[in-house]
């Protein structure tokens, strides 16, 4: 390619460029090589782009960051105003378990951007339009939000690991169960071999199934303790 084809083929590269195109690039790049691999280079290597012309929709790794966290937000389906709070709640629960799955690297960002977007807020104020419906006095506003945005993020956590594992299938459940039987002495651990060939490595089993029980626990906890205040 001569050098003018290049030139041509950089501008015309440069001039599509976007702030969501930068983002949506970074998202896919922490998706697929991890969050400590994104650099403003990787990324604009990814892009076909220099560095320096990144800075003209991000002017900062943080800034990057924050965008990329809204951009996360944004798949989840916020506290609907037209739903009984609970099921907003709830709604809003196995979206943002959903959202984080996909993108397992949002969950430490999430609450320690000092700069949040405009996602990020408009999902805080319907979250908490929400627990304000259901009657809840503001200092258990506050207990409901963080045990279940802690669960959330947790349970997004364990499940992105598991989903990570190759081996979720029947056979594979099988050979763990009995690795188990060979490895562990019935009787110092009964209970953790019963759990284990009695219900964990039965067909059909599913670690998500838990995720509702955890949060209908949390919102029916939170109800008691308004009721008895």
């Amino acid at each position: 390619m001569t050098t003018q084809a290049q030139a041509t083929k950089t501008r015309s590269t440069r001039t599509k460029l976007s702030r969501e195109l930068v983002l949506s690039t970074g998202v896919l790049l922490a998706d697929r090589d991890g969050l400590d691999s994104l650099t403003i280079r990787s990324l604009a290597t990814e892009l076909g782009a220099k560095p320096m012309s990144l800075y003209r929709h991000v002017d900062s790794k943080e800034a990057l960051l924050d965008g990329m966290v809204d951009q996360v937000i944004a798949e989840m389906e916020p506290a609907s105003a037209e739903l009984e709070w609970r099921e907003a709640i709830w709604r809003r629960c196995e979206s943002a378990r959903a959202a984080l799955v996909r993108h397992p690297w949002a969950i430490p960002l999430l609450e320690s951007r000092s700069n949040p977007g405009p996602e990020l807020l408009r999902h805080h104020e319907a979250t908490l339009a929400a627990l304000t419906r259901g009657g809840l006095p503001l200092p258990l506003i506050a207990h409901a939000y963080a045990l279940l945005d802690s669960f959330v993020y947790g349970f997004a956590m364990q499940e992105a690991y598991l989903s990570a594992d190759s081996g979720e299938d029947q056979a594979h459940a099988e050979e763990v169960a009995e690795g188990l039987e060979a490895l562990l002495d019935p009787e110092e651990f009964p209970n953790l071999l019963r759990f284990a060939a009695e219900h964990a490595m039965q067909p059909g089993y599913s670690f998500g199934a838990s995720f509702e029980v955890g949060v209908e626990l949390i919102l029916d906890g939170v109800e008691r303790l308004s009721a008895a205040t």
